[in-house]
């Protein structure tokens, strides 16, 4: 019997123990062949209503657990993704489309991280002593929110589900996580089945694959006070104007149109390659995507040569079955609007320099080069396997070109010189910088969000961010004994 056994979750949901969803039971397809992976079953909004009553109920013991108990947990979990880590991995790739590397880094670097940090945020510091004018102790302390609403996408499921799970619940929340119906497998039943087997009390995580109405009705139930979500910049704004109904907090990762800014002096080979994966990694289905290529004009025609020989070199096919640089895309949906973002382009002035066609849900690695500054390869988040390269002229035309967007998620800066790098910078709004690397990185250590249309801060991540997005304030004083008053 394996660890994700199909006669445990298959056709069920989790609340506690594995239950008949009220909904239709749906397949979970595997995108690279289009094979049926599972029975999945679906979430309705009645499922949704009883999961949430009954872990508000749970929360409330699991609260009041010493934090040694809820870190205890955590760990067991780290260690279940780690010894189970080859099954799950499995399981990312078939369903996701995902490469082995990146779905053993959402296994053992992300997963398990996460769980690992998370126990040690259950023993942290969670409060200070104030200085009063009064006669009496005065300390503010942080208290676990209630339950915590978790969406998650299906472009990296494991690891952006888990970086709110595991901090909710080392604070003494209760989760309920609606996975996205097309990873429900990878990125909701193991989550749930580690959890399980880690002795969390029943009804603590609730695990419902759902669609919109499950979602909105996870956003709006009135007892669920905060939201972590993960997914497009539309899908966000509908969820954060639904949630300031409620005045609930929201903490919003949302899409990107991130800048790679190659200056003259960079190693072009290794620039061209940074960029080439910044690009192209698990299709170009990354919110921190290297979207736009802003390369010097002096190096611009050479960069955008080699980034064409790059992809026209990189096999794409079944990660499952073979050594490729490029599994598929998710679905056709996904394919056909990345890839009507090309076609566009094209026809506005841009030459395609490599890719452009498909096979199934296999898209070519693509290379766009000079791309007007109308095109919708610029001025849009394309999601898929696509990089359009822009030349600039000087540090101030490239700092105009990279602040020339409404989102704010990831910068990358390739050059020589450190402090040059820097300073540029400073000038460009955004929520993370990686100086001589490309615009992808993400550790269980590090406060993760953006800025503008990319999400409303850093709310994931390390444990000042975790503290802040988990946990409310509570500001407490104490006497020793009554005051008098005058009345």
């Amino acid at each position: 019997m394996t660890f994700l056994d199909a006669s445990d979750w298959q056709e069920r949901i989790f609340s506690g123990e594995w239950t008949r969803a009220a909904g239709e039971t749906y397949d979970s397809t595997e995108p690279a062949t289009g094979k049926t992976l599972g029975r999945v079953g679906s979430a309705t909004p009645s499922d949704l209503e009883r999961a949430v009553v009954r872990a508000a109920q749970a929360q409330r013991d699991w609260a009041a657990r010493p934090y040694v108990e809820r870190a205890r947990v955590l760990r067991r979990a780290a260690r279940l993704f780690e010894e189970h880590h080859a099954e799950i991995a499995e399981w990312i790739v078939r369903e996701s489309g995902a490469l082995r590397p990146f779905a053993d880094f959402q296994t053992s670097n992300g997963a398990a991280e996460e769980c690992y940090e998370a126990a040690a945020l259950a023993a942290s510091p969670y409060g200070e002593v104030l200085r009063s004018i009064e006669d009496r102790l005065s300390f503010a302390r942080r208290r676990p929110v209630g339950v915590v609403g978790v969406i998650s996408p299906f472009n990296a499921p494991m690891v952006l589900a888990m970086r709110a799970v595991a901090p909710a619940l080392a604070l003494g929340n209760a989760v309920v996580l609606k996975p996205d119906p097309r990873t429900a497998i990878c990125g909701g039943v193991t989550i749930a089945r580690v959890f399980e087997e880690a002795g969390l009390p029943a009804g603590v995580l609730h695990m419902l694959p759902g669609g919109a109405d499950v979602g909105a009705a996870l956003v709006d139930h009135p007892r669920v006070p905060v939201i972590a979500f993960t997914g497009s910049t539309r899908a966000g704004k509908a969820i954060a104007t639904a949630a300031g109904q409620r005045l609930k907090r929201v903490h919003l990762e949302l899409g990107g149109n991130s800048a790679l800014i190659v200056l003259d002096d960079a190693d072009l080979e290794k620039a061209v390659s940074a960029g080439a994966f910044g690009s192209f990694h698990h299709a170009g289905q990354v919110c921190m995507a290297s979207s736009r290529h802003l390369v010097h004009a002096s190096i611009a025609e050479e960069y955008a040569h080699l980034l064409a020989q790059h992809a026209n070199a990189a096999p794409v096919g079944d990660p499952a079955t073979g050594q490729v640089a490029l599994g598929p895309m998710i679905d056709e949906r996904q394919l056909q609007a990345a890839h009507a973002i090309v076609t566009d382009s094209v026809a506005a002035g841009a030459r395609l320099a490599a890719g452009g066609t498909y096979e199934g849900l296999f898209y070519r690695p693509t290379v766009l080069a000079d791309v007007p500054l109308e095109a919708r390869a610029y001025t849009e988040e394309i999601f898929g396997p696509v990089a359009p390269v822009v030349p600039f002229h000087n540090l101030d035309e490239a700092v105009r070109l990279a602040t020339d967007t409404e989102y704010g998620l990831s910068l990358g800066i390739l050059t020589r010189d450190v402090a040059k790098g820097l300073a540029l910078a400073d000038r460009i709004p955004t929520g993370l910088v990686h100086i001589n690397d490309q615009t992808v990185n993400d550790e269980a250590t590090v406060p993760f969000g953006g800025v503008g249309e990319s999400g409303n801060g850093s709310r994931h991540g390390g444990s000042v961010a975790n503290l802040e997005a988990f946990t409310e304030q509570q500001w407490v004083t104490v006497r020793g004994e009554i005051p008098d008053y005058p009345f």
